[in-house]
């Protein structure tokens, strides 16, 4: 764009969680964020063989993977816990994207969220690395806002 001010994508390594009630720091990743509509196709009697109309379906949204490395903190795999023991405790919660500022510049808000799958780390006596156990929400909604 000509005489245009440069605008450059924000960095993806910025960005913190927020959900309901839950204190927790350090994610490393959060993957699915997004909505997927199906295409129902069809074809009405009167028209040509190969005329097929392709319209909306139903919506849905991708589970939420969070990832983190291991703390004293189990907030998170004590709302997992609670599911397992027939304790479901839907949450609302947000994925915030931020400037280099450290200031807010995009969110995803997800709802009716729930952890179906906690992962706990890979232990290897020969590696350095740090310890990660990961979170899959499932949500019935994501919007970005």
């Amino acid at each position: 764009m000509a005489g245009g001010q440069r605008v450059d994508p924000f960095e993806n390594f910025r960005f913190r969680v927020e959900i309901e009630g839950i204190q927790q720091a350090g994610f490393t990743e959060c993957t699915g964020l997004g909505s997927h509509i199906e295409v129902v196709e069809y074809r009405e009697g009167g028209e040509a063989p190969s005329a097929v109309r392709k319209i909306p379906g139903r919506v849905t949204y991708p589970d939420i993977v969070l990832k983190w490395g291991v703390t004293a903190s189990r907030e998170l795999y004590d709302w997992h816990l609670g599911v397992i023991n027939g304790q479901l405790q839907r949450k609302n919660g947000s994925v915030v994207l931020l400037d280099s500022e450290r200031q807010e510049v995009l969110r995803w808000n997800f709802f009716s969220a729930w952890p179906s799958k906690w992962d706990g780390p890979t232990l290897n006596a020969m590696s350095n690395d740090v310890a990660i156990e990961s979170l899959t929400i499932t949500c019935e909604r994501q919007e970005q806002t």
